[in-house]
């Protein structure tokens, strides 16, 4: 019987670059025409390299994160006086921090959180730009901007951490550091200053889609392999014809815990959970010393903690 190559296999599909749709080719121009076959890239998924489209956004923003990643990485080169050494065996933990307390949210000198500050504001326009390039490149191929909008849930948080909550607290030392470990007993200090995020809600429902994102991509795409020798992942003629991997795959669910989510369903439950992981962890984080001060004693007021 000959099934259709999936990941598991030692086959690939290689063939003439694909370089996308024809029709509306204003909307689409100037996309390139070079593209490669790696091999590599065909052990996880497609094998073509490229083309790839930049435009003005795509370039301001590679220009502005190497600008961050430039200066984020001169002050650890300065912080180990320029030795390799020390810059490979400290580089866990080296960090830019951000201005002490004391300068509120004015422009420190450089060395004591201006270079935080300058790193700070090319990061965030190389974020912004390139949700811009996600939401321009949807449009010019007529597609809906869910990529887009999922993309600023996780730019929601991100702004929170560094930009909505240090202007609401007056300071922008409460912003996050740059660094491996620096960045993780940040943390650490923010759950035990506001009496352990455990007992923050919004943070409690950032955990729950985020195991719940991590469970239902799982089984997404558990499904798809496991019927990927009937074309499981080439869904044209899934829908109507009997005996497909989609019609598999849906017995299998309705068998296993009674229901199944459409082809176009699971990914929509999918891209909820994912959605809200950040969304309500920017909430939590946000209202964490701008509304509650302690989650803990918050929690024993609402009952939910022991006195």
């Amino acid at each position: 019987m000959a099934e259709y190559q999936n990941i598991f296999t030692q086959v690939q599909v290689q063939g003439p670059p694909e370089l996308g749709i024809v029709e509306d080719a204003s909307r689409t121009q100037d996309r390139g025409d070079r593209a490669t076959q790696s091999t590599l890239l065909g052990w996880f998924g497609n094998a073509q390299l490229g083309p790839i489209y930049l435009g003005t956004f795509g370039v301001i923003s590679l220009a502005t994160g190497f600008l961050w990643f430039f200066i984020v990485g001169m002050n650890f080169w300065h912080q180990v006086d320029y030795s390799p050494a020390l810059f490979m065996r400290e580089l866990f933990w080296l960090a830019l921090e951000p201005p002490a307390p004391s300068y509120g949210l004015s422009i420190p000198p450089l060395m004591e959180g201006g270079w935080f500050l300058i790193a700070s504001f090319f990061l965030l326009v190389s974020v912004i730009c390139w949700w811009v390039r996600t939401y321009l490149r949807a449009d010019a191929l007529g597609m809906g901007k869910h990529v887009a909008w999922a993309f600023a849930s996780a730019i929601w948080l991100f702004l929170v951490l560094g930009l909505f909550r240090p202007i609401l607290m007056g300071s922008w030392s409460e912003a996050v550091p740059y660094g491996i470990f620096p960045h993780l007993d940040w943390t650490n200090l923010f759950s035990i200053i506001h009496g352990n995020l455990f007992y923050n809600p919004f943070h409690a429902l950032s955990i729950v889609f985020l195991y719940g994102s991590a469970v239902l991509f799982a089984m997404h795409g558990a499904t798809i392999l496991a019927v990927g020798r009937y074309g499981g992942d080439r869904e044209i003629e899934q829908i109507v014809d009997r005996g497909t991997a989609s019609e598999r795959a849906g017995l299998f669910w309705r068998w296993t815990m009674g229901f199944n989510a459409t082809m176009e369903g699971i990914h929509r439950w999918a891209w909820w959970f994912a959605v809200l992981t950040t969304l309500t962890g920017g909430i939590g984080i946000l209202l964490s010393g701008t509304v509650v001060d302690n989650w803990y004693f918050w929690a024993q007021d609402h009952g939910y903690a022991p006195m």
